[in-house]
């Protein structure tokens, strides 16, 4: 029992990762679980569908289908609803309930393209693991399935991979890292994630180098350098002498093949500032906080991490009780987090509020700042760190 969690809140569940990742792909997403749970990937985990259609289904999982393993029903439902909808692509992912009965989502694809014509992705969610690891699988298998040769476009192509609303809400900064780029002198060739269409992840081979924005977009960036030899960097453009550091980052990247974690490329620091969240972008948080400020500061990662991604001396710690004992066991500068971790944050530390869609929801939506190529003070009350 000890990964419970008595206080705080849990993150959205790779379901909710695999319907983020695929929104905007003009895919059908069925979630085999019960009728009504739509609502959770949709209204509380996608702020996009409010003002973006997109097909995200529940499958209607009912008692008597799970205890006759009925999976023929899910078939012709989903079969049926393609013959109406004509999408792009099908992806089935799971819940808990299909887990626990052992049901077979490579099979079920299989036959639904056979009988559907349609490309469909099988996606093994669980309901029992972070966004993280079901975006990651999304955004993986959209680049092993679509992802074609092409010849490269002029100058520097860039791919944005693995935007989502979960890590990056829909408080603009997505357009901001599109327009950083611009700044920089390069172009972009597709945005693997949030404002990405299908038709131009398809040319994503057209790039020079990926640009990765969170652990979500690594296992594709991977798999597009193992296939076609594309190099990628690891970050996110936050405040001004970070960003600047990145897209060096970037030219090296795309000039000499190498792959490269700057969010990583920083000191830790035990009893400074406690940065609680998603590895990449909170990296690239305490990288531009050394840069500005010339203060270290350590990551808490409560999620799937990739090692490269980390700094030395940052900790990946998931349990409620580890979180509260990390940020106990030194006096501490203070913590960068979302709200619902104040309670159990030591009450004489500072507290620096950084809503999380992927942990609040829609609770603190409109205090999300973005801080892409921005002044941290501003934004993040320097004055106080």
């Amino acid at each position: 029992m000890k990964n419970y969690a008595r206080i705080i809140s849990c993150y959205a569940a790779d379901t909710a990762g695999v319907c983020s990742a695929l929104y905007e792909m003009g895919g059908m997403i069925v979630v085999h679980d019960a009728s009504g749970c739509n609502s959770t990937y949709s209204t509380h985990d996608e702020p996009r569908w409010y003002d973006k259609r997109s097909m995200i289904y529940i499958s209607g999982l009912t008692e008597i289908d799970s205890v006759m393993g009925n999976d023929q029903r899910l078939v012709d439902d989903v079969c049926t609803a393609a013959a109406e909808l004509d999408p792009k692509f099908i992806a089935i992912c799971g819940s808990p309930m299909p887990m626990m009965t052992g049901t077979d989502f490579d099979a079920i694809a299989r036959e639904i393209q056979d009988r559907s014509g349609i490309k469909t992705l099988a996606l093994h969610t669980d309901g029992m693991h972070s966004y993280t690891a079901g975006a990651s699988e999304a955004f993986r298998a959209a680049a092993e399935t679509f992802v074609s040769q092409c010849p490269k476009t002029k100058g520097i192509g860039v791919n944005i991979v693995g935007a989502t609303p979960l890590d990056f809400s829909v408080n603009g900064s997505a357009e901001s890292i599109e327009n950083w780029l611009t700044e920089c002198g390069f172009g972009i060739s597709s945005r693997i994630g949030m404002g990405g269409t299908l038709e131009e992840i398809k040319n994503a081979d057209s790039a020079r180098v990926n640009l990765v924005v969170s652990h979500c977009g690594i296992a594709a960036a991977e798999y597009m350098l193992s296939r076609f030899g594309i190099p990628y960097v690891c970050g996110v453009p936050i405040g001004k002498k970070f960003s600047a550091r990145l897209a060096e980052s970037l030219w090296t990247a795309a000039q000499e093949g190498l792959t490269l974690f700057p969010c990583a490329d920083r000191k830790t620091d035990s009893e400074g500032l406690q940065i609680i969240g998603e590895s990449v972008f909170s990296g690239s948080l305490a990288a531009a906080i050394m840069l500005e400020k010339g203060k270290s500061s350590r990551v808490i990662c409560p999620l799937d991490h990739d090692e490269r991604a980390a700094a030395e001396g940052d900790l990946t710690v998931s349990a409620e009780k580890g979180i509260r004992s990390a940020l106990t066991e030194n006096e501490i500068d203070g913590v960068i987090a979302d709200p619902l971790y104040k309670p159990i944050c030591p009450k004489e530390s500072r507290f620096f509020s950084l809503p999380s869609e992927a942990f609040s929801g829609r609770c603190f939506r409109k205090s999300i700042p973005d801080l892409i190529n921005r002044n941290l003070k501003e934004n993040l009350k320097e004055k106080d760190i």
